[in-house]
């Protein structure tokens, strides 16, 4: 038998330059961080939240789930994720979303569905990986965690 592992664990990070953080985003490096830190780590603290360290996350986690056919109610346990900044290299941003629990397939479900059997088509990764069982999948979990840590949480 195949194993079936139901969820994939992810991290996505990246440096952005302190030129795209002033000129695109229109703000600095030390607000951002200062945001994070008094919103999504504080904030969602005192909020009584339990593993929802960010933004919006379930918002980009839904919208990807509905274009690849997956089960939106998935959407709690896979919105579950941090995201971190700080300032490196004395003026850039690095951040990173740290998603534990990303429950994806590419096989069955919503997945045969027109657009969405499209969309996975486009990726690359419809239906089952043909040397690798849930290789993509996990291509799949990258996508989520990708999307939710930089236009999700930094746009």
């Amino acid at each position: 038998p195949i194993p079936c592992v139901p969820w994939q664990s992810q991290v996505c990070e990246a440096v952005i330059s302190h030129d795209i953080v002033t000129k695109v985003l229109k703000t600095t490096v030390d607000s951002l961080v200062e945001l994070n830190i008094a919103k999504n780590l504080v904030g969602s603290a005192m909020a009584g939240s339990i593993g929802g360290f960010n933004a919006h996350a379930s918002n980009i986690v839904t919208a990807v789930y509905l274009a690849t056919g997956q089960d939106a109610a998935q959407n709690v346990e896979s919105s579950t994720c941090m995201t971190l900044m700080e300032k490196v290299n004395g003026k850039d941003l690095y951040i990173s979303c740290t998603m534990p629990s990303v429950e994806v397939g590419t096989v069955g479900g919503g997945t045969f569905l027109g657009p969405q059997a499209a969309m996975l088509s486009m990726l690359g990764i419809k239906g089952s990986h043909p040397e690798t069982p849930g290789a993509n999948a996990q291509t799949l979990a990258r996508v989520v965690c990708a999307s939710v840590n930089w236009p999700g949480e930094l746009f």
